[in-house]
């Protein structure tokens, strides 16, 4: 028995079908190992040895895999044609050598751009070895990966709280967002005035003109900047004798776009289908491992990652004759059409993406598919064909215009074009914004010397406009110039950015979030380099290098670190005040934009005398003044113009009144306070007030939605079995239904406002079934004994997520941190940081036995932990653990 190894049980089961008897197919489920989330895995002082480790999951497949393998005569690894795919057959087979499964038996490497029973059988005849220098590209990326998140991240949790992560392309991928918001909003608009004139031919034809000079000088769109000169140009041409003065006929040629790549894929599913990159990887995967057609399972298009634009002989031969049989000889170029591929690296550079088979049109295989599936495939089938039909003929006509009156002399342009053959235009095209809508416009018929009536002279005010936030498209196009990252792991670093809440997505426009600004301000002041495009694209450049085993990936391995640690080496003396004072300077534009009256940005709008500046709390940035405790000014860190003091009550200047409530006839404002916007009805001691839930932004609230929030919380209706009402609301831990003291999670704050009594009902139920019970639990990760103050420290994962344990004190992580990066250092300086901020306090203490009240507070627990026997903590030791306790501490915070 031959075993065959692929990624997707999917793929499995149809090549199964294909090899047929003698053939035993096994799906890996992806890559069957990774690098353990902890330090350590990857070790420089060691030549860059990395561990290996798979999980409960790719344990059970290993497994599978090894027991097949032992009693087979041969090993094939199937995996996808890429670094990815090649990584994957490479960690297969480590693992077979490691359990000693094979006994002899070859291993063959086998690749196929196409699920299709010709393409696995003629890969089956062509097999080889596993390319080393592949697997070295794999080794360093993911070594490089690794290096900077364990390195950098724990950097960002401790001198920029709030912070998740940050990665050697997503972070880079970032600034590009981030630099492009810090264009908005520095951009300073221009005023400028266009003159288009209505103009008719001798035979009353009508057609647009614009005006491009005036008085012998070229006038270009942003050269008439006032309305003054825009008036005297238009008076003149009410009273101008009007002509044609030249007519240019040039014949142009349209050529088709080549065929899809990753990324090309990626950025047209967006413009024409609206997808993002994730859903259009998703639909393209299942494209390629196939729909069941005519009782068989077919791939429907080749493999999707892929930066070439090339296509198979085959392949090529079988679109001219769909483009014969469907839109005749005319549309067939005489000889086939050659791409060439703008990516640099050639090892990957397999065939574009295409239908398996032109012979099956769109409307034949819709039906076998999702609809979205069915879109997808559709445009990549058009674009494939259009790719080598002939091109488009356009009679580009440009005439220019005479206006005269007396001495003054004005001259104008229309423009247009006559499509005289449309060529690959008949079945696809895209859009080309103004250039297209420029080759569309037609002109009517006249000659030179011809003279042209007037109908209408228009004057419009215009101003300029700053340069639009990227789209997941453009992002994408715009990394793929910079040479930044490859098409293969763009969709997952979009992800990312958005997971770690860095970027939200509003309109299909990616708005970098403050915590996001806030990252690439501190990289961008104390990591510049590893965020800078070119020293990332030169890096991509290297890794390209290495798969074409042009150098050795340790040598380009070491070159980085040696810089890289001692960058991270620098920012151990790093105080907080030098971070805050770098990012008010880079993020000035952002959080103290101009307020228009000439007053100092940064002054106190309370007190008249602080300084504002960013300050780091223990719910991330804010803005506070520097006369702190005396000036209680806060707001949150963008200006946007809703802001607070800070304290419970009403709000600051900043406030927004967003309308009256007509029930109560009172004012209904938004504001922002320490921990974020909320609207407020009302004025008083204890007005009603309502937190915006997650992922509502102020600038998005107005008074409908304001009133929806204070009509919280809202009777749902009465239990059908307890006859209790069950309502719905929004808690400290996001929209819920409550039922007689059971809280039921909902999964989106726009439910609370329409959940019915039947899903109320069983929501409750099912949070009932799970039962209310807690069990401590079980340790993740073991650090070892507290190194001042004994005793074990523990990482656990709890109800609100992990936390580190030590004795009575539990120090939840930062929001993002990795359970199993957690160090002895970080855990130390976590739990030093909850006991300092948790005194005991004297009245709990006297209502309760000494014991108990030393359990209710982490100084209070640290000393019980030094009352232990003596052979276990000396009591003599009891005042020194206290000291590095009350450094970790400071440390922690920012301080030391």
């Amino acid at each position: 028995m031959n075993v065959v190894i692929v990624e997707s049980p999917a793929k499995a089961k149809t090549i199964n079908k294909y090899l047929g008897p003698g053939f035993e197919v096994l799906a890996s489920y992806g890559h069957v190992r990774d690098l353990p989330a902890k330090d350590g895995s990857v070790r420089p002082e060691d030549d860059f040895a990395m561990d290996w480790e798979a999980d409960a999951k790719g344990a059970k497949r290993l497994a599978d895999i090894i027991k097949a393998v032992k009693g087979s005569s041969k090993v094939i690894l199937a995996t996808d044609p890429d670094r990815e795919g090649e990584a994957i057959s490479w960690h297969v087979l480590q693992v077979l050598k490691d359990k000693k499964a094979l006994k002899g038996q070859p291993v063959e490497r086998v690749v196929f751009n196409a699920i299709t029973k010709n393409s696995v059988l003629e890969a089956m005849k062509k097999p080889r070895a596993i390319d080393e220098a592949l697997v070295d590209a794999y080794l360093a990326r993911r070594a490089l990966d690794y290096l900077v998140g364990f390195n950098l991240s724990p950097v960002l949790w401790r001198k920029l709280p709030g912070a998740r992560s940050a990665g050697r392309v997503q972070s880079v991928a970032l600034r590009l967002i981030c630099d492009r918001e810090h264009e908005i909003e520095t951009f300073v608009k221009q005023e400028y005035w266009s003159i288009l004139a209505r103009l008719a031919t001798p035979k009353g034809e009508e057609f647009d003109a614009r005006v491009v000079g005036y008085q012998g000088k070229k006038l270009g769109r942003l050269d008439v900047k006032t309305g003054d000169e825009a008036g005297t140009i238009r008076a003149m041409l009410e009273k101008a004798s009007i002509s044609v003065a030249a007519i240019e006929r040039k014949p142009v040629r349209r050529n088709p776009f080549p065929p899809f790549t990753t990324s090309t894929l990626q950025q047209s599913a967006s413009y024409a289908l609206g997808l993002s990159a994730a859903r259009t990887m998703q639909l393209a995967q299942r494209l390629y491992e196939g729909a069941e057609i005519g009782g068989e399972t077919v791939g429907l298009i080749t493999y999707m990652r892929t930066d070439g634009v090339d296509i198979a002989p085959e392949g090529i031969a079988s679109i001219r004759k769909v483009i014969g049989e469907d839109f005749g000889a005319t549309y067939l170029p005489e000889a086939p059409r050659k791409y060439t591929a703008k990516a640099k690296n050639a090892q990957e550079a397999h065939e574009a993406i295409r239908p398996t088979d032109l012979s099956r049109r769109p409307k034949d295989v819709a039906r076998f598919l999702e609809p979205e599936q069915a879109k997808l495939y559709d445009l990549i089938w058009k674009r494939t064909v259009a790719s080598q039909m002939e091109s488009a003929v356009l009679d580009r006509t440009t005439v220019d215009i005479a206006a005269t009156h007396g001495a003054e002399r004005c001259d104008l342009r229309a423009t247009g074009s006559v499509v005289k053959f449309d060529g690959f235009l008949a079945l696809y095209a895209e859009g080309r914004d103004d250039e297209e809508d420029e080759e569309t416009k037609r002109l009517p018929a006249m000659a030179e010397a011809d003279p042209l009536a007037r109908r209408k002279i228009t004057v419009d005010q215009h101003f300029t406009e700053p340069p639009p936030r990227f789209t997941e498209a453009t992002l994408v196009k715009k990394m793929e110039e910079l040479g930044i990252g490859r098409p293969s792991t763009y969709a997952a670093t979009l992800q990312v950015l958005r997971d770690r809440e860095y970027v939200t997505l509003d309109k299909r426009r990616l708005i970098p979030e403050d915590k996001g600004r806030l990252v690439i301000a501190f990289l961008e002041s104390f990591f510049r380099r590893y965020v800078e495009y070119d020293f990332t694209a030169d890096l991509e450049e290297s890794l390209d290098k290495i798969s074409a085993a042009e150098i050795d990936w340790k040598a380009v391995l070491r070159a980085f670190w040696a810089e890289f640690s001692a960058a991270i080496e620098q920012t151990k003396e790093l105080r907080v005040a030098d971070v805050l004072d770098a990012l008010n300077d880079l993020l000035a534009a952002h959080v103290f934009p101009d307020r228009g009256d000439g007053s100092d940005p940064r002054s106190c709008p309370t007190c008249g005398t602080g300084r504002l500046s960013l300050k780091l709390g223990k719910f991330g940035s804010f803005i506070g003044c520097s006369n702190y405790p005396e000036c209680r000014y806060t707001r949150q860190m963008q200006a946007s113009g809703v802001d607070g003091d800070g304290s419970e009550g009403p709000g600051g200047d900043g406030t927004k009144v967003l309308g009256t409530d007509p029930a109560t006839g009172l004012e209904v404002t938004l504001r922002s306070g320490r921990f974020g916007p909320y609207v407020q009805l009302g004025e008083g001691e204890k007005p009603k007030r309502s937190s915006l839930p997650k992922g509502w932004s102020a600038a998005s609230i107005d008074l409908e939605k304001a009133l929806r929030l204070l009509s919280l919380p809202r009777e749902v209706g009465i239990h059908p079995e307890t006859g209790k009402p069950i309502t719905a609301g929004l808690g400290r831990f996001g929209p819920f239904v409550l039922h007689d003291g059971t809280y039921a999670n909902l999964p989106s704050a726009d439910e609370v406002f329409d959940v019915g009594i039947n899903r109320a009902v069983t929501l409750i139920a099912e949070k009932k079934a799970g039962g209310r019970g807690r069990a401590t639990p079980a340790a993740l990760k073991e650090l070892g004994e507290h190194p001042t103050l004994g005793g074990p420290v523990t990482v656990r994962d709890g109800r609100y997520g992990p936390y580190v344990a030590h004795e009575k004190v539990y120090a939840t992580l930062p929001k993002g941190m990795d359970p199993q990066s957690v160090t002895m250092e970080i855990a130390v300086a976590l739990v030093a940081e909850k006991a300092a901020k948790s005194p005991a306090k004297p009245t709990r203490a006297k209502a309760a036995p000494k014991k108990k009240a030393a359990a209710a507070d982490g100084e209070a627990a640290s000393e019980t932990a030094a009352k232990k026997p003596a052979a276990k903590k000396p009591a003599a030791k009891k005042a020194a653990a206290k000291k590095p306790a009350t450094r970790a501490a400071k440390s922690a915070d920012g301080e030391g």
